[in-house]
């Protein structure tokens, strides 16, 4: 009887699940405020602001292993908000925001967070305006391991005040999530899981904005997500000289976009399943560059219920 009740409550809470950050999520009134941090032995730092004043470089370096940085508010870099160098690396419930780098019409990289694979987990965290990518591992290419990103809204928007080099009612960014990985050897693995992701449009300084950018030799696994307002949600890259991503996608709902899936450069290996499309769609699925001739599954497809309630329960467990 404990059994089937605690199967019972693990369903319900797994159907009510909120898509996105929950709860508080930043540092509590009067947390410490640095302008950088650098991790170099293993443990928890929590409770910082760590606000760079639009300095270059790592607002936070990570350079130990088995870390947890928790509680913390990363702003206002021309870098990036965190580089992570060592690996079993967790970062939770941090608000990142306002990596800015160059101007408008000449945006350099400044991510919100990235640095090499190792076996990272970012989880409850919202991190938004970055002049680059909200997250990506890797721009050296000379990392492997395994990424997971949980319960993150990963936003940008048109900006509210002059900032930086940046004027009030530019959108910065380029992605959401960008995948660089080294072109041989083991597949780097990435899963995102109930997560929000959203504003990725034009007008951009780059072509095919998209929120989940996935290139290169990795295997990504996206499930239980909401894309909202984006110019592509999922843009999915076949084979280059940097080998091509395996992706499946599962449980997800795309909302007033003008691309929802965009395959590229015949795609070998692409599996989605009940992908929901809602509000105002231009195209539902492109394929550029040519389609597999196998290695292509799409099942479940169908429209999407209303945006705002599914953000607020989940998606129903199945």
């Amino acid at each position: 009887m404990k059994q089937v009740l605690f199967f019972l409550l693990t369903l319900a809470f797994h159907a009510q699940a909120q898509i996105g950050v929950q709860g508080t999520v930043g540092a509590p009134a009067g947390a410490k405020v640095v302008s950088r941090l650098e991790i170099t032995k293993p443990g928890v730092y929590e409770n910082l602001i760590i606000d760079g004043n639009f300095a270059r470089g790592n607002l936070v370096k990570v350079t130990a292993d088995n870390v947890t940085l928790r509680n913390c508010e990363i702003r206002h870099s021309a870098g990036n908000g965190i580089g992570i160098f060592g690996n079993k690396v967790i970062i939770e419930n941090c608000r990142i925001h306002h990596l800015l780098n160059g101007t408008f019409d000449d945006q350099q990289d400044a991510h919100g967070i990235s640095g090499r694979w190792g076996d990272t987990i970012i989880r409850n965290c919202d991190i938004s305006f970055p002049s680059g990518d909200c997250i990506q591992f890797d721009p050296d290419r000379q990392s492997t391991g395994k990424v997971v990103i949980e319960n993150c809204t990963l936003w940008t928007a048109p900006l509210e005040k002059d900032l930086a080099g940046f004027k009030a009612g530019q959108r910065p960014g380029e992605n959401a999530m960008d995948t660089k990985v080294p072109p041989d050897g083991p597949r780097c693995q990435l899963v995102i899981r109930n997560c929000h992701l959203h504003g990725w449009n034009q007008p951009a300084q780059i072509d095919n904005v998209a929120a989940l950018n996935l290139k290169e030799n990795v295997d990504a696994e996206v499930s239980g997500c909401v894309f909202q307002n984006n110019e592509i949600a999922l843009r999915v890259r076949g084979p280059g000289r940097r080998g091509g991503a395996h992706v499946i996608a599962t449980d997800c709902a795309i909302y007033d976009t003008q691309t929802g899936i965009r395959a590229e450069d015949k795609i070998e290996v692409l599996k989605l399943t009940n992908i929901g499309f809602g509000g105002d769609i231009g195209k539902r699925m492109q394929f550029v560059g040519g389609k597999s001739d196998s290695g292509i599954e799409i099942t479940g497809e169908h429209d999407a219920p209303a945006v705002d309630e599914l953000l607020k329960k989940g998606f129903p467990a199945r």
